[in-house]
């Protein structure tokens, strides 16, 4: 009965440190537990948990990921700061040339979806320089601390899942997934949820592969809009259908006029 006892104890224990886990928390001691709670209840989820283990195995909690959550003064420029900080010619003029160079994939991608070239190209260069940097912080790792971390913990909890599902339906692996510090992912930075909902297989070789893979950013990219209302052969400028639409790509509105400006500028 005293050892019935003790190991009923010993559970009750384990499981407290389980439960304990599950909060959230603003600084790293208790991170571990909260991790090897996510992974023991993980199932409910949708989540294999001989998917999420490995994945999750030598995730910590990263300081810089949080420093950088409360330090966002970007948005905070006015347009015309914020449009000189981020876009000049030379970025222009490389946009239009790489819509010379995919002329027959943005075709394509119009048909399909509607969204003219110049969009997609402005999103694709304000994003990542035309996926010349699309970050190189581990997307598991962000994402684990920001869900852990008590100011956002829902929304990033979310993300993490979703990040889990792109890897458990084997479009990339943990150690492929590399993005920016709040975890978006690829050329065009998507969200986990987004990436989830939207990305599709343009280029059809069986998955869909935002960091390497053009035709399925560049499709990827339009799908997003379609789905968010975009409508086929109008304007983008502020006051239209589409404008609103691109408002649901990021919501700062700096950002959503500075798509709209250099997508104008792209088209000559």
């Amino acid at each position: 009965m005293r050892l019935l006892t003790i190991a009923f104890l010993g559970q009750l224990l384990f499981s407290t440190s389980i439960a304990l886990g599950a909060s959230c928390g603003n600084g790293p001691a208790g991170f571990e537990n909260w991790k090897q709670s996510f992974i023991a209840n993980s199932s409910k989820y949708g989540l294999k948990q001989r998917v999420v283990k490995p994945a999750l195995q030598n995730v910590s909690y990263n300081r810089k990921v949080v420093r950088l959550d409360r330090n966002q003064k970007s948005f905070k420029l006015s347009f015309n700061q914020f449009y000189a900080k981020r876009v000049n010619n030379a970025m222009i003029r490389r946009g239009q040339k790489l819509g010379k160079t995919y002329a027959r994939l943005f075709k394509s991608i119009e048909r399909k979806y509607g969204v003219p070239a110049p969009v997609i190209l402005a999103i694709w260069g304000l994003e990542t320089n035309y996926g010349g940097f699309s970050g190189n912080m581990p997307v598991l790792q962000s994402l684990a601390t920001l869900a852990y971390d008590c100011r956002r913990s829902k929304f990033f909890t979310n993300e993490l899942v979703n990040a889990l599902i792109i890897v458990q339906r084997r479009d990339m692996t943990p150690a492929q997934m590399k993005g920016a510090w709040a975890g978006e992912i690829g050329q065009t930075q998507f969200l986990a949820s987004s990436y989830v909902k939207y990305a599709v297989d343009y280029d059809r070789d069986g998955r869909r592969d935002l960091i390497r893979s053009i035709p399925d950013v560049l499709g990827s990219t339009a799908n997003y809009l379609a789905k968010k209302g975009w409508r086929r052969g109008q304007g983008w400028g502020p006051g239209t259908a589409n404008y609103a639409v691109l408002k649901k790509w990021n919501k700062a509105s700096v950002y959503v006029q500075t798509i709209s400006v250099m997508a104008t500028k792209i088209q000559g």
